[in-house]
């Protein structure tokens, strides 16, 4: 019976789940390597998962260290390559929007992805030994950058919020600090269990072959979905209700639906593509594709939602007049347009100052809800 926390049906039925690589060392270490069978016993000759039902051969021979056909997951290895590149464009289009809000938080996530990217092509490429050491502290290093990733989206969504202004240390150091404590606790756990470092948290499951670890269960797979749901709920009411735009919410929206196709392709359409294709793809490669999408569109709805804050925000919810624009399309910078008359019912010091390079910084979404019910 599977239980919460168990990863024994994803590592039999999902190929190149690369957490499984984490449990594979802990079945040698633990001395239950008999329960390691077919091309799984031996490692040399195992794929990326425990017993896996289908899996792409490793890259070397199963008996000297002679070069083999096999070129192990190549389609994600090369996704993953076209991906970097891509997400460095993105980073350097970012760099470019000097007043936009979020900028130095948006790039902060860019780049973890980034980092993830290759970590992903070699713990799911089949061409570093099952069990070995050096394969473990990939993986765990894997695992932790994935755990600050989805801290990240889900600080860019607060930071949107402007409760604290965005590339001030007020804003970056609990950024920074939060990323890197996600980042050693999802390493932490990842180690322990292949390694076995504390016998609280690393000792193995029983019954073993479940391979149930909960709070590495929590931190890969519970907190990604916490973070993504927080992260489009908090920007649909930032978009939908304050701002009062649509457009950005195409792009929201398809994120999500990209992210969770993305999951589908690697979980459920796998084994799929792995038998089709006799062993020589799987789904990782397409989730790998997926994935990046996903975050291109996140960067459209960013670039979206800051060429018009707080043009829709002020012009829709609190002034009769002309609103000030934020960031014009052309890349100029410019301050807002001084107010001529406020709505009855609100307060004209809600609006705040702008800096010298054209952001409001006296707004935030809390403050503009309380300015509504202020009377002049």
């Amino acid at each position: 019976m599977t239980r919460f926390g168990d990863f024994a049906p994803l590592c039999k039925s999902s190929p190149s789940y690369p957490w499984c690589n984490l449990f594979y060392r802990q079945l040698q270490r633990t001395g239950h390597a008999a329960l390691l069978t077919g091309a799984s016993s031996s490692p040399r000759t195992a794929g990326v998962g425990i017993n896996p039902t289908c899996f792409i051969p490793p890259t070397f021979s199963p008996s000297s260290n002679s070069p083999t056909p096999h070129l192990g997951n190549i389609a994600n290895i090369i996704a993953c390559a076209l991906s970097l590149a891509l997400t460095f464009g993105l980073v350097w289009l970012a760099q470019r929007r000097k007043a936009a809000v979020g900028r130095r938080e948006i790039q902060a996530l860019l780049v973890l992805y980034a980092i993830s990217l290759p970590l992903n092509a070699v713990t799911t490429g089949s061409f570093i030994a099952q069990g070995s050491t050096g394969l473990v502290v990939v993986t765990a290093i894997h695992a932790g950058i994935v755990a600050a990733i989805f801290w990240a989206l889900l600080a860019n969504a607060l930071v949107a919020t402007q409760v604290v202004e965005d590339g001030t240390w007020s804003s970056l150091v609990p950024y920074f600090g939060f990323t890197f404590l996600l980042f050693a606790l999802g390493t932490y756990l990842s180690l322990d269990v292949a390694l076995g470092v504390t016998q609280a948290i690393g000792a193995p499951a029983n019954p073993v072959q479940n391979l149930r670890h909960v709070p590495l269960f929590i931190v890969l797979s519970v907190w990604p979905i916490f973070c993504v749901v927080a992260y489009f709920g908090i920007m649909a009411y930032i978009v939908i209700i304050v701002l009062k735009e649509t457009r950005p919410m195409i792009f929201y929206t398809l994120a999500v639906m990209l992210f969770v196709l993305s999951q589908l392709a690697w979980l459920l359409l796998g084994r799929v593509l792995c038998t089709a294709s006799s062993q020589k793809i799987d789904g990782s490669f397409l989730a790998t594709v997926l994935e990046t999408a996903a975050v291109g569109v996140l960067f459209l709805a960013w670039r979206s939602i800051t060429e018009a804050i707080p043009h829709a925000a002020l012009g829709a919810l609190l002034f009769d007049s002309e609103p000030g624009i934020w960031e014009p399309r052309d890349g100029t910078q410019r301050s807002p347009q001084p107010v001529q008359r406020a709505k009855r019912g609100v307060s004209q010091s809600c609006v705040g100052s702008a800096t010298r390079d054209g952001r409001l910084v006296g707004w935030n979404v809390c403050g503009m809800c309380l300015c509504r019910f202020v009377r002049a």
